[in-house]
């Protein structure tokens, strides 16, 4: 999928950015943005850089250029880590932070979460996915979008607790994926990535769904402990994408229009 560097919706100003997650999905949020753009301008960003620091400083440009800060900042996935360091080195960008579904703030919350999803699956999946890994790490597969698409759709099964049809077009990128996801996971195994809430100052709310295999109390105690300003929405029956799953879609959205009411 041919994309720019963002979309827009609905009129300006924009002061909604919805980041999707990943790394390497993007247009993953399109339709929260589409959703939101009925009473709000909202900006969807791409995240094309190859280093964590070049996609913290490429969403930082793409707000500041295109959206009008101080913006409502909703992180999806890999996009709520990403949202998270960006509030904290640029405080002036972001007036509410919306974690959605995030990952785990700490290492030791994340133990559970692999047997979660094998348990999930089908005997089969479980050996495609055997088969799909070493795929991925092969240097002679130089395109590894078809592996990299399929590996999150399975990935996608088991975070999902009762899902809506989605045919939500995402532009993978398996490129992106393998030099920036290594640098988030250092970041938490050293605990420098919670460090940074300490820096942030504005409102942070985080919304996890209670079937998401990502550990609620691995967002929901550390953030807890480093946010001075912290408030944790679980929603019932849903799973890693809100917005996708059947008994939470409008719970979601409720819950999201009312985080983005003027304060």
């Amino acid at each position: 999928m041919e994309m720019n560097k963002f979309r827009l919706y609905g009129k300006a100003p924009f002061d909604v950015v919805v980041v999707h997650g990943g790394p390497g999905a993007g247009g993953e949020m399109s339709a929260v943005a589409r959703e939101l753009a009925s009473g709000h301008g909202v900006l969807e960003p791409f995240q094309t850089a190859l280093s964590l620091d070049g996609q913290v400083e490429e969403l930082k440009n793409l707000i500041a250029a295109n959206g009008n800060p101080p913006v409502f900042l909703i992180g999806f996935s890999w996009g709520a880590w990403l949202s998270f360091i960006l509030t904290a080195r640029y405080p002036a960008l972001v007036k509410k932070l919306i974690l959605v579904s995030s990952g785990a703030f700490e290492e030791k919350y994340t133990q559970s979460m692999h047997q979660t999803r094998m348990d999930r699956l089908t005997a089969p999946e479980r050996e495609e996915l055997k088969q799909l890994s070493p795929m991925l790490e092969d240097p002679a597969i130089t395109d590894k979008t078809a592996c990299f698409k399929r590996f999150g759709a399975l990935f996608s099964r088991a975070d999902a607790c009762d899902p809506l049809p989605d045919n939500t077009e995402i532009d993978f990128r398996p490129d992106i994926y393998a030099k920036v996801w290594p640098e988030g996971a250092e970041l938490r195994r050293t605990g420098r990535l919670l460090e940074f809430g300490r820096q942030i100052e504005c409102p942070v709310t985080a919304i996890h769904g209670d079937y998401d295999p990502h550990p609620a109390d691995g967002v929901r105690l550390p953030l807890a402990s480093a946010l001075h300003n912290f408030n944790f929405i679980e929603l019932k029956k849903c799973g890693h994408k809100p917005w996708a799953e059947r008994h939470a879609r409008d719970e979601f959205f409720r819950i999201l229009q009312e985080q983005l009411l003027p304060f």
